[in-house]
């Protein structure tokens, strides 16, 4: 019997119970005993006083510290810096609440909440949204010529403490086919600082690769000194052979076939690439402009100004599981501001240009061009997205880019 049923069953008896000579009533509660199984006194009871409506139930444990405006600050904050892990989002949150102000009206408690919230913390109230983030990679690597014998392999953890050694990748925009000739992104990232610079090419020749490595090369905060590379024909080829040996930097190829001993790009070309381009094919001169641009200016000054990362320290082993001890989380230019050595002509004008930027209106500028860049890609030839919103948001880009995109001509044979 349900607490409904027997609620119903007591109201049904009570009006007899209350008129019922004292026989009677010894009898009714009998019945009401056997067929409820509770308690002759607590029968007496009910049926004597009729039953106070249900209140709702409480939830128990403490009241919420943080309400609704400190959650909208967080998840603006969260998504204007593109998603980052809690950990890196706990170290933004001080350099990013100056310009937090200009866009909300910001109170002092919840600008104290949100200093003194925890990661973990951050991970619960950001949990509702921490669905919807997912991209297909693809890989388009072919090996090396036979000069890849001539490149020594670094298979070896980085143990480097000065700015200038590099691992480069290329990230291939190719969607659902290698066919033809679409964009290339060619990432760099710094090991000791953590400092991304990225390009995009199209196609993957030896001489585009090598002009935009120079271009690249020209500016960085510090001087290129090595490079690592995987063992891609893009890479292992005569023309930045000679290039590093012209200008005397130290290269380097990983072995074949491990992806671990150039992890360091292989984290980036997530970060700051396929997180936000995806597994769409660009393969038209509108989008390589465009993504240049893009590369050059706002995500550059995003990436590597106002987003912190971490480095891993070292690895300790307890029993079967490998524990990983990172650093304190840092912005790239904090990181290269606190290098013993560093070439300070070259950093402290990056110090005012990041006290006049605001965070915000990059991540807005950012978001405005990428969908730009969106509406450039050959939908015909990308991965079809699996979530209803994301395929109906590829019908409108797909719709806009008939309008847009004119298919590359085929020559007659």
């Amino acid at each position: 019997m349900t607490p409904a049923s027997k609620r119903d069953y007591i109201e049904a008896l009570r009006a007899r119970y209350v008129r019922a000579p004292r026989p009677a009533k010894a009898r009714i509660l009998d019945e009401v005993c056997e067929t409820t199984g509770c308690h002759r006194k607590s029968a007496i009871r009910v049926l004597r006083e009729p039953s106070a409506p249900p209140t709702p139930s409480h939830r128990r444990g403490r009241p919420p510290i943080y309400g609704d405006e400190t959650r909208t600050v967080l998840t603006a904050s969260w998504e204007a810096a593109s998603y980052p892990w809690s950990e890196l989002l706990k170290a933004l949150v001080p350099l990013w609440l100056p310009r937090a102000r200009r866009h909300f009206a910001i109170s002092a408690a919840v600008e104290r909440q949100l200093r003194v919230m925890s990661p973990r913390t951050m991970d619960r109230l950001l949990h509702a949204q921490k669905r919807r983030h997912r991209r297909h990679l693809y890989g388009r690597t072919k090996p090396g010529s036979l000069l890849k014998h001539h490149i020594p392999i670094k298979a070896e953890r980085w143990t480097v403490t000065t700015p200038g050694f590099v691992e480069i990748d290329l990230v291939s925009h190719s969607g659902n086919s290698g066919d033809g000739t679409f964009l290339q992104s060619l990432n760099l990232t710094d090991i000791h600082s953590t400092w991304v610079e990225t390009r995009a090419l199209l196609g993957k020749g030896h001489r585009a690769v090598r002009e935009a490595l120079e271009e690249m090369a020209a500016t960085l905060p510090f001087p290129l000194r090595g490079i690592d590379a995987d063992n891609g024909g893009e890479f292992i080829n005569d023309h930045l052979f000679r290039y590093c040996q012209t200008h005397q930097i130290q290269f380097t190829r990983g072995r074949p076939y491990k992806k671990d001993d150039n992890a360091h790009i292989e984290q980036k070309n997530w970060t700051h690439v396929r997180k936000l381009l995806g597994g769409a094919r660009f393969d038209s001169p509108e989008a390589l402009a465009l993504l240049n641009e893009l590369y050059r200016n706002e995500l550059r000054l995003m990436m590597n100004l106002f987003q912190p990362s971490v480095k891993l320290l070292r690895k300790v082993r307890v029993g079967s599981r490998l524990q990983r001890k990172y650093d304190r989380p840092q912005t790239p230019l904090d990181r290269l501001l606190a290098t013993p050595g560093a070439d300070l002509r070259t950093l402290h004008p990056l110090q005012p240009l990041r006290a006049r930027l605001d965070p915000f209106a990059l991540a807005k500028t950012i978001e405005a061009k990428l969908t730009r860049i969106h509406r450039l890609a050959n939908h015909r030839q990308s991965p079809q997205p699996r979530h209803p919103l994301e395929r109906q948001a590829f019908r409108i880009l797909a719709r806009d880019s008939r309008r847009t995109y004119t298919p590359p001509r085929v020559p007659v044979t």
